[in-house]
């Protein structure tokens, strides 16, 4: 299982960002948010989701983190360079935390859910579930634990009740407009 920062130490596509957070605890969200944006990179990153390209990393690109308190997932909106959101992609994980630095973490499950902005889910990374499964990284209970988690999430989308996603472009407007860019 992987421990991963949400200010995303030593990527080397990212030759210049800035990065921010703050800790909300307001009636629509409890947790961690993070700001993390992209001001010079080596190059694009272009993944394939829901069957077609999609630009993820590029200059001007921002990145928001969501950690909700007392969940098994956290959420990153990508906004491209005009602001406009371009997939939400959600982490499905055993726990989440805050480094002494004060960087919000979580320990990856490796199951995703990626999300488009007309709601079309695609989950990813099964294979690799199983993998650390099979291999010990992950027991039994914790493998099950990634499914339910799964199955929950894409249920509420489904039905449109996952609000943390409606609340990307607020976050998001908040860490702008905060001090600590």
């Amino acid at each position: 299982m992987e421990r991963k920062l949400a200010n995303l130490p030593g990527w080397k596509r990212i030759i210049q960002s800035r990065f921010c957070g703050s800790h909300l605890d307001t009636p629509e969200f409890k947790g961690h948010i993070t700001l993390y944006c992209m001001d010079a990179v080596s190059a694009p990153l272009v993944v394939e989701y829901f069957k077609r390209k999609i630009c993820i990393v590029d200059a001007g690109y921002v990145w928001l983190k969501q950690f909700p308190s007392g969940e098994h997932f956290t959420v990153t909106a990508h906004f491209d360079d005009e602001a406009r959101l371009v997939l939400w992609y959600i982490d499905i994980c055993l726990r989440t935390g805050v480094s002494q630095e004060q960087i919000p973490w979580m320990d990856d499950l490796y199951l995703d859910l990626v999300v488009s902005p007309t709601m079309e889910v695609e989950l990813k990374d099964a294979d690799e579930l199983l993998a650390a499964r099979e291999s010990g990284q992950i027991s039994a209970a914790e493998f099950d634990l990634a499914w339910r988690e799964a199955d929950r999430l894409m249920e509420l989308i489904a039905q449109n009740r996952l609000g943390l996603l409606t609340l990307s472009d607020v976050h998001r407007q908040m860490l702008l407009q905060s001090d600590s860019l």
